[in-house]
């Protein structure tokens, strides 16, 4: 099964570079299949990664950023894939 967990946290006006660099310099302690870091207007910022393992695993996530660099507190969901199509 895969497993896709997604990051995503809102840097404060004029952060947005900071907050990405941060996010791209974040490692975890076990490579995903696949990650990839978005950014979108208001400065945010989306990390997705994709496991080889099962829906309720323990998988590596990144951490809260320093409080001076976001707005709120980082939202965090996860996925399980159904198959393309």
């Amino acid at each position: 099964m895969t497993v896709a967990l997604m990051w995503e946290a809102r840097a404060l006006p004029g952060r947005g570079e900071d907050l990405l660099a941060w996010a791209r310099a974040q490692e975890l302690p076990r490579e995903p299949l696949r990650r990839e870091t978005l950014r979108a207007p208001q400065d945010r910022v989306l990390v997705i990664t994709w496991w080889d393992a099962p829906y309720d695993a323990e998988l590596p996530e990144l951490p809260e950023p320093d409080g001076e660099l976001v707005t709120r507190a980082v939202h965090r969901w996860r996925f399980e894939s159904v198959g393309a199509g």
